[in-house]
C-alpha cells in the first residue's frame, strides 16, 4: 500500500479521513470544544505529504488547530491537548490542501497505468511520529461505509489502496495552490495515455493537464494529435489565433490540416496565415484534397534519398530525421532525374552491409495509391502488399506526394471514442 515504514516492532496505524471529518473535538477531560471540519496537508512535493493541522468549527468560527495540539484521533472524537485554542480564523496558506474539501470524491491521476481514479477515501498513517497522507481508496466501499450505521460500517473492509506516491491531484480549483501537475511526471506517459486522461477528465482538469504539457511544445502537439476531434476543438476554441497557430505549427501537417477543417469558418484563414511558412505551404496543399481520400489522409513528410546513397548514410539520415517515426519504416529511392524508383524497408538497411547502396537494396515496382483513392482502396493496397507506409504518387508515377501510414488508417476506420469503449482508461472500482 505504502512505502511508509512504522517504527521497529510497531504496526503502521492507518486512519480513514472519513472517520475524522465532522467528529467532535474534545479536551483532555472529554468535554466538547468544537467539531472537526477538515484536515490540512502541506503539499511540498514529498511522496507522502504531512498533516500540519486541522480546521475545527469552534463557537461558530473556523479555526486552525496545529497538529502538535492534537493528542490523538480516537474512535468518534479527536482529542485536543493544551490550555487554549488560537481564536484567529483559518486562512489558507500557499501549498496547503484541505483533504475533504479539495480532494474527496475528486479525480486524481494515478501515474501507474496512466489513468484517473477518484478519491472516495483518503488514508492517513502515523510514521515516525508524523501523520502523513499515504494513499487513497478509489473503490466504492468507502461510500458504502459512510451510508451504513456506525456499527455496520466497521464491518465493511477497505478496498485496494493506491499509494499517494504514485498519485497527483488536480489543484487548479484550490485558490492558494502553488503546485501544478509536474511536467516531468506526465512526460513519462505516452502522448496517447495523456490524451486519454484529458478525454476522461472535466474541462477544468483537462486544461490543467494541457497547461502542464505545454512546457514541452513537441509533447503538447503530440497530445493534441491523439485527442478526439471534440476535445481538440474545445481547447483550440479557448485560445487566441496566435496561440492556436503556435500549437498547429508544432503538429504534423496532416493533423494540423484536419484540425483547421474543423474550426469555425471565420478562424480558418487567420490561423492558417499565422502558421510558419513551411508548415503553411504543406497544410494548404493537404487542404486541397478530399479528407476521405488518400490525399486528404497523407502526410507530406517522408524520407527519400538517391540510389547511390549507402546504407550507413541512410541510417544516419533516419536517426537525424524529424519525420514522424511511423513514416520512417521505409526510405524511398530516387533516380538521377528525381523520379521515385523503389523503397527500402528500414529493417533491410539494418541487415545490409554498410556500403550497400539504396539502388541495390530497393524493392522496385512500388505498390502505391493515387491522391483520389478512397479509404477502401487505400486499405486494400496496404493489406494486399503488407504496407505500413503507403506512398501516394502523382498520376505519372514519377514522384511521391506524401505517405499514408497504418496508424492514419486505423484512426479513421475505428469508431469514434473507441479508446473509452474498449477500456483504455481503466474504470474506477
Amino acid at each position: 500500500m505504502s512505502t511508509a515504514v512504522a517504527p521497529p516492532g510497531a504496526p503502521l496505524r492507518v486512519l480513514h479521513l472519513s472517520t475524522v471529518i465532522k467528529r467532535p473535538l474534545v479536551d483532555q477531560s472529554g468535554g466538547r470544544v468544537g467539531r472537526v471540519q477538515d484536515l490540512v496537508a502541506f503539499m511540498d512535493g514529498s511522496p507522502h505529504p504531512p498533516i500540519i493541522g486541522l480546521v475545527a468549527s469552534i463557537a461558530g468560527r473556523d479555526l486552525f488547530v496545529p497538529i502538535r495540539k492534537v493528542a490523538d484521533f480516537e474512535p468518534g472524537a479527536v482529542r485536543f491537548t493544551g490550555p487554549r485554542v488560537d481564536l484567529r480564523r483559518f486562512e489558507r496558506r500557499p501549498g496547503e490542501l484541505l483533504l475533504a474539501r479539495d480532494l474527496t470524491a475528486r479525480h486524481l491521476i494515478n501515474f501507474v497505468g496512466g489513468r484517473l481514479i477518484r478519491a472516495n477515501e483518503i488514508e492517513l498513517a502515523k510514521v515516525d511520529g508524523t501523520w502523513e497522507v499515504v494513499g487513497v481508496d478509489p473503490s466504492g466501499r468507502p461510500v458504502i461505509r459512510r451510508l451504513l450505521p456506525g456499527r455496520l460500517a466497521g464491518k465493511v473492509r477497505s478496498g485496494s489502496i493506491v499509494d499517494w506516491g504514485s498519485i497527483e491531484p488536480f489543484v487548479s480549483h484550490v485558490p492558494t495552490a502553488r503546485l501544478r501537475i509536474p511536467y516531468r511526471k506526465l512526460a513519462r506517459l505516452h502522448p496517447a495515455q495523456i490524451a486519454d486522461l484529458v478525454e476522461a477528465a472535466s474541462h477544468e482538469e483537462g486544461e490543467e493537464i494541457i497547461e502542464a504539457v505545454g512546457a514541452d511544445r513537441e509533447l503538447e502537439a503530440d497530445v493534441f494529435e491523439e485527442l478526439d476531434t471534440e476535445h481538440r476543438l474545445e481547447f483550440v476554441r479557448s485560445r487566441s489565433d496566435i496561440e492556436a497557430a503556435r500549437l498547429l505549427g508544432s503538429m504534423q501537417p496532416d493533423a494540423a490540416a484536419d484540425l483547421i477543417t474543423e474550426l469555425d469558418q471565420e478562424r480558418r484563414l487567420p490561423i492558417l496565415n499565422l502558421l510558419p511558412q513551411p508548415q503553411r505551404r504543406k497544410v494548404r496543399s493537404l487542404l486541397s484534397y478530399n479528407p476521405e481520400t488518400a490525399g486528404g489522409l497523407m502526410s507530406p513528410d517522408f524520407l527519400a534519398m538517391p540510389e547511390a546513397t549507402i546504407a550507413s548514410s541512410a541510417l544516419d539520415a533516419i536517426r537525424r530525421s524529424t519525420v514522424a517515426p511511423e513514416a520512417l519504416n521505409v526510405v524511398f529511392v530516387n533516380d538521377g532525374q528525381g523520379h521515385t524508383v523503389g523503397a527500402v524497408p528500414a529493417i533491410r538497411l539494418i541487415q545490409a552491409g554498410e556500403q550497400a547502396t539504396l539502388g541495390t537494396l530497393a524493392v522496385g515496382d512500388l505498390a502505391h495509391v493515387h491522391p483520389e483513392a478512397d479509404l477502401g482502396a487505400t486499405v486494400r493496397i496496404m493489406s494486399d502488399f503488407n504496407l505500413t507506409v503507403a506512398p501516394v504518387m502523382d498520376e505519372e508515377h514519377h514522384q511521391i506526394l506524401g505517405v499514408v501510414t497504418v496508424d492514419d488508417m486505423l484512426e479513421h476506420l475505428l469508431p469514434s471514442g473507441w479508446r473509452r469503449d474498449f477500456g483504455q482508461t481503466a474504470p474506477e472500482e
